[in-house]
């Protein structure tokens, strides 16, 4: 008898194998590492739709050129892989360096002192990655990071708070908020964010095991939801589970559309279950799936996500922020992408009539400042992107990695 799904598995692998450039920086021998998956997927692909209309995928590169000129502004320079900004009452900023330290920019001057150096583990995506002050720290002074940590000999991500003292120049630790986080050399997340509802929210990577997204009982690929001390809020989708958002491969990046809608980018496949590129855009509300490893590309499947804006080659996103300013009001409630491997800053605009689609989508600073890490909006309205230049993958030069202002 004829093996009509391993038929389909051969064709469904050499048809993928054509798409050309990997999406994140994994090597493509991780695939060898998790081929027991491919059978799984395979089976759920036959029941999956490739074609979309609310979908919009971009074949070649990254999109049209941007229409809008735009000036950029070199805020301070001399870091090291800055991963994430928090801004504080004064407009001062706290960025973590991914080696393990918090470094304070005080009007406009980045300190040599680092405000906390923190024991990171591990080489690739880990180390220090996302921070966030809390709602009250103008009272409080309480502020958030995540990192990869040492616990008893494995490794773990890990949220942890800390304290600025009233110096403004040196912190504390306070207490871990959320531990045992998966962690794998790559595909490790790490953006955090505080919403609209006061709640913590916490962006995790697949740590190179697909279907541990799928998993609600794992805290790997997932947007987590906790209240600042920590604890699992009651109205979480999944009682008594942090867990937010499913279905996610390696997020840095989402943002609020408002009080319940989340903008969410997610970096596609590395080679994994035969497949590469496809970085995405999804538009999700509590509880969704959106879908990885089940669906990938535009493809649609019942109860899972099907994304807004897929790029077939490899861009991967970043950090990512609604841009709520005014100095560049043709970009208002645009989504703001920083992008590593395709060198650009993204602008993806919604279609108000049918929001789950992409009416605009452009490239600004197309290879002027090499990788960008994360975008913010500031309290000045002025929206804020690092450089990812000295993280190994880009070229390191003097005067080594920056925070950039984005401006007319």
């Amino acid at each position: 008898m004829i093996n009509l799904t391993r038929i389909f598995s051969i064709k469904l692998l050499i048809g993928m194998t054509f798409f050309g450039l990997t999406s994140c920086t994994a090597p493509a021998s991780e695939s060898a590492s998790i081929n027991n998956e491919e059978t799984q997927t395979t089976q759920q692909a036959q029941q999956v739709s490739a074609n979309n209309q609310s979908c919009t995928l971009v074949k070649d590169g990254s999109g049209s050129q941007g229409k809008v000129n735009v000036r950029v502004e070199e805020v301070v320079t001399g870091l090291e892989v800055p991963w994430g900004i928090a801004f504080l009452p004064n407009r001062d900023m706290l960025v973590t360096e991914r080696p393990g330290r918090v470094r304070l920019v005080q009007g406009g001057k980045l300190m040599q002192k680092p405000v906390a150096t923190i024991d990171v583990t591990g080489s690739g995506e880990d180390g220090l990655l996302g921070i966030a002050t809390h709602p009250n720290f103008a009272e409080n002074r309480l502020f958030y990071v995540y990192y990869t940590a040492d616990r008893n000999g494995s490794q773990v991500n890990r949220v942890e708070r800390w304290r600025l003292l009233e110096d403004g120049l040196n912190a504390s630790q306070d207490k871990i908020i959320l531990d045992n986080i998966p962690v794998a050399q790559y595909h490790n997340g790490g953006r955090i964010r505080f919403g609209p509802d006061g709640m913590l929210y916490i962006g995790t990577g697949d740590a190179r095991n697909p279907q541990s997204s799928q998993d609600v009982n794992s805290l790997a690929g997932k947007i987590l939801r906790v209240t600042p001390d920590g604890q699992v809020p009651k109205d979480n989708p999944f009682p008594g589970n942090p867990v937010y958002i499913t279905g996610i491969r390696n997020t840095q990046g989402f943002d609020w559309r408002d009080a319940s809608t989340l903008l969410v980018t997610d970096h596609g496949p590395s080679g994994e279950l035969g497949r590469s590129g496809h970085d995405k855009v999804s538009v999700a509300k509590a509880g969704d799936n959106l879908g990885w490893p089940t669906i990938y590309r535009c493809e649609s499947k019942e109860g899972l996500v099907t994304p807004s804006l897929v790029w077939r080659e490899a861009t991967p996103p970043g950090g990512a922020a609604i841009y709520t300013g005014n100095a560049i009001p043709e970009w208002k409630g645009s989504l703001m992408i920083a992008t590593l491997r395709s060198e650009h800053l993204q602008r993806v605009a919604f279609n108000p009539q049918s929001p789950q689609q992409v009416q605009v989508q452009e490239v600004y600073l197309q290879s002027k400042q090499g990788r960008l890490r994360e975008a913010i909006m500031g309290p000045d309205g002025e929206l804020y992107v690092t450089t990812s230049n000295c993280d190994g993958r880009g070229s390191c030069s003097s005067p080594q990695d920056k925070i950039l202002r984005i401006t007319r």
